[in-house]
């Protein structure tokens, strides 16, 4: 099965199985997961039906299944959506193999099933920086959420002045300007080579634009350094903890400069 997984997929399907110990214990990671969740509750209606994309191990999914929430779970790595599974069932949330490319295959088969339309979607920690088209997916969710529902989409911000101090300090300067090149790049993990795309503004509100209006845009981790500061950042946890506060200030004034940027787009009723 392995053998005809896309190569983002086949990467992430290797380091399933220490995915949550490797990245679980990362207090930067932390961080910047409480403000996407924070966001998540903000917009989404209590007890709603979610759809994530990219979900990963479903840390983010088994917290809202906690909180109440209805949770349908997607991701391209079949380990990961194992792992994710024995997470959710027991809150009576799903996990299903699916691809950001194929989610207007997804929407057919969940359509076609009789299932209701979700009350909100949602995508954390850049998978869709994975997916070199994002219309698919733009078309897929037009289908899937209720006119006034929110899709939450957290991808790589474009300019993430914390990493370029970060590959500095490291001594790799070849990384320190990489998210300004257009169009898909190399990236490594596991030994696995891919594919990345660093999407721009333009570019998400072009592709979701015929059904969505792009209503915020939020900064994940502007003062909170990206995980390449890792382990050494988890050490330091009052800085931590400070610049933290200070993304919470920041994070609506320049979002532009976060690690991750949330964008809030809510579903038009006046597109099919």
């Amino acid at each position: 099965m392995t053998a005809s997984l896309r190569p983002s997929a086949l990467a992430f399907d290797t380091i399933a199985s220490s995915f949550d110990v490797r990245f679980g214990a990362w207090a930067s990671v932390a961080a910047q997961r409480r403000a996407v969740r924070a966001a998540l509750q903000r917009q989404f209606p209590v007890g709603g039906n979610i759809l994530e994309i990219g979900g990963g191990t479903g840390e983010d999914a088994t917290y809202l299944a906690e909180l109440g929430y209805g949770v349908f779970l997607t991701d391209p790595s079949p380990m990961m959506v194992s792992l994710a599974r024995k997470k959710l069932v027991p809150h009576g949330s799903v996990a299903e193999v699916a691809a950001g490319e194929e989610m207007e295959d997804f929407a057919e088969r969940y359509l076609s099933a009789g299932h209701p339309l979700f009350d909100g979607a949602f995508s954390n920690f850049a998978p869709l920086n994975c997916v070199t088209d994002l219309r698919p997916v733009a078309r897929a969710l037009s289908r899937l959420l209720r006119p006034g529902a929110f899709a939450m989409l957290v991808v790589f911000g474009t300019c993430c002045p914390g990493e370029m101090i970060v590959e500095m300090l490291r001594g790799r300067p070849q990384q320190m300007l990489r998210r300004f090149k257009r169009g898909a790049i190399p990236a490594r993990l596991a030994k696995h080579e891919f594919r990345v795309v660093y999407h721009s503004c333009r570019a998400i509100s072009t592709a979701f634009g015929p059904w969505f209006s792009l209503e915020r845009r939020l900064g994940i981790g502007i003062a909170v350094p990206p995980s390449a500061a890792e382990p050494w950042i988890s050490s330091h946890t009052h800085l931590l903890a400070a610049m933290e506060t200070a993304d919470r200030l920041l994070g609506c004034a320049v979002p532009v400069l976060g690690d991750h940027v949330m964008y809030q787009l809510r579903r038009r009723g006046d597109s099919n």
